[in-house]
C-alpha cells in the first residue's frame, strides 16, 4: 500500500491526516514563538526547562483518566472536543507583554497540553479502527512524516514568522490550526465509540477506577506490551536534549534577526530528520514485526552517537546534520513501537495503553528537561557537555532493548502471529515500493 493510493482510497484516514497536518503547523509556529518569548523575557534556561516541564508534566497527569475516557466515550468527538478547546486556550497567550505576565504562558501551555493527553490517545486508537492491516503501518509512517514535516517547515517558518512579524502572529495561527483540525475531524465518518466490556455496577466501576486496574492488569500479565511501552520512555531523554537545541540555536549558533530564527533551523532539522527514518525503513524492512523490533536498538544508539557528536559541531550547518540523524533514529523507536502496540492490544484497551504510555515518555521528558536546565544555570555545565552525556545515555535504554530483544520469542502474541504471517505475504510487494 503506497502512501498516496492510502490517502486516496481511505476518506476517514485522509480526512484525520488533514487535520494533524494543520493543527501540527501551527503547533511548531507556537512552540518556537513561546521558547522565543520566555527567552525574551527572562533571559533563563530554567524558564525554558520549566516550559517544556509543563508541556511534558500534564499528559503524565491525566494519562490514567484519559486512556479510560478514550476507552468509554465517542473517540471522534473526544478529539473534537479537544481540538476547540485548545484552540480557545491559546488566544490567551496574545495578553502577554512583560516578564511579571509570563505565568500566564504556563498555565495557558499546562490547560492546552493537558487538552492534548486526551486527544492523543483517541487519535491513535482510532487509526487501527479506519485502516486496514495492511494500511497500518503506512498510516503510521505517514503520520509520522507528516509531524516531522510540520515541525520542520512549522519551526522554521516560525521562527522566520516570529522573527518578522512578532509572537503574536504564530500564536494566532496556532489557535485558527486547532479550529481547522476540528473541523476535518468532524467530517469522518468513524463515529463509534469503543466496545463496552461488562463490568459489576457500583462506584468503582462508574468513576472508570474498575477500567484503570483492568488496564494495569493487562499491561502487568503481558510482558510483550510493557517493554514496547517503555521504547518511548527511553526515548524521553530527548527531553534535556530539545531543551538543548533552544540553548544552541540561541546561544552557540545565533543567527541575525533573534533568538528564534537560529532555534527554527535547529527544529526544522529535527522535523526532516523525524520524517525520514520510518519511510526510508519501511521501504527497506517491510511490515514484518520481527524486524521491526530488532530496530528498535541500533535506533537508540543512532540518537546516542549524533547528539554525542552535536557536542563537538563547529558550524550550525553541522549541528542540524547531527540533529536529523539523531532525529531519524527516534522517529523509528516512535513509529515502529506504535505500530507494534497497536498490532498487539485489542481495541477495547488501546486508548488506556495508549495513554500509559504517552504518560511515562511525558515523566520520563519532564524529568530530563529539569535535570538538563538545572545543570545549564546552576551546575555550570556547558551546551555541549550537557550534549555529550544525554547522548551518552541513549546507550543505557538501546542495551537494554538489545537484551530483552534476545530473549524474546520470535511469535510474542497470537496477535502478532497472525500479523507475522500477513505481513510477510506482502512484504515483497512493499519493499518495492517507496510510498
Amino acid at each position: 500500500m503506497s502512501y498516496t493510493s492510502l490517502l486516496r482510497t481511505n476518506r476517514d484516514f485522509r480526512l484525520l491526516f488533514i487535520g494533524q497536518t494543520i493543527s501540527q503547523l501551527g503547533d511548531w509556529f507556537n512552540a518556537v514563538a513561546v521558547y522565543a518569548l520566555l527567552l525574551d523575557l527572562t533571559g533563563s534556561a530554567t524558564a525554558v526547562a520549566w516550559m517544556m516541564i509543563v508541556q511534558f508534566l500534564p499528559v503524565a497527569i491525566v494519562g490514567p483518566i484519559a486512556g479510560v475516557v478514550a476507552d468509554r466515550v465517542n473517540r471522534r468527538r473526544l478529539m473534537i472536543s479537544t481540538d476547540l478547546l485548545r484552540g480557545c486556550l491559546i488566544l490567551v497567550l496574545l495578553v502577554i507583554r512583560r516578564p511579571d505576565e509570563v505565568w500566564i504562558a504556563y498555565v495557558v501551555m499546562a490547560l492546552t497540553v493537558g487538552a492534548q493527553g486526551f486527544f492523543e490517545p483517541a487519535r491513535t486508537a482510532t487509526i487501527p479502527n479506519i485502516t486496514s492491516a495492511d494500511e497500518l503501518l503506512p498510516a503510521n509512517a505517514l503520520s509520522s512524516a507528516t509531524w516531522s514535516a510540520m515541525l520542520a517547515i512549522g519551526a522554521s517558518l516560525g521562527g522566520l514568522v516570529t522573527a518578522a512579524a512578532g509572537r503574536n502572529i504564530a500564536f494566532s495561527i496556532n489557535a485558527v490550526s486547532f479550529f481547522a483540525s476540528a473541523f476535518f475531524i468532524n467530517r469522518t465518518r468513524y463515529d463509534a465509540t469503543p466496545k463496552a466490556v461488562p463490568r459489576p455496577a457500583g462506584l468503582a466501576a462508574l468513576t472508570g477506577f474498575t477500567d484503570l486496574v483492568e488496564g494495569f492488569l493487562y499491561i502487568r500479565q503481558r510482558s510483550h506490551v510493557a517493554a514496547l511501552m517503555f521504547v518511548k520512555a527511553g526515548w524521553g531523554l530527548a527531553g534535556g536534549v530539545l531543551l538543548l537545541l533552544t540553548i544552541f540555536g540561541q546561544r552557540v549558533f545565533p543567527l541575525a534577526g533573534g533568538s528564534a530564527a537560529g532555534i527554527g533551523v535547529l527544529y526544522g532539522a529535527r522535523g526532516l530528520g523525524a520524517g525520514l527514518g520510518p519511510i526510508a525503513l519501511r521501504w527497506i524492512l517491510g511490515q514484518n514485526p520481527k524486524r521491526l523490533r530488532q530496530t528498535i536498538g541500533p535506533a537508540f544508539f543512532m540518537i546516542g552517537i549524533f547528539y554525542a557528536a552535536l557536542a563537538g559541531a563547529t558550524t550550525l550547518p553541522i549541528a542540524a546534520i547531527c540533529v536529523l540523524l539523531a532525529h531519524c533514529g527516534g522517529s523509528i523507536l516512535w513509529v515502529f513501537s506504535t505500530v507494534l502496540l497497536q498490532m498487539e492490544v485489542p481495541d477495547q484497551f488501546r486508548g488506556r495503553v495508549f495513554a500509559a504510555e504517552l504518560a511515562l515518555v511525558t515523566l520520563m521528558s519532564s524529568l530530563s528537561s529539569y535535570w538538563t536546565g538545572r545543570q545549564l544555570d546552576h551546575a555550570g555545565w556547558s551546551p555541549r557537555a550537557l550534549s555529550l552525556a544525554l547522548g551518552l545515555m541513549f546507550f543505557i535504554p538501546g542495551t537494554l532493548w538489545m537484551i530483552i530483544q534476545s530473549r524474546w520469542r520470535d511469535a510474542p502474541s497470537h496477535a502478532l502471529e497472525h500479523a507475522d504471517a500477513t505481513m510477510s505475504s506482502e512484504e515483497e510487494v512493499l519493499e518495492g515500493r517507496v510510498g
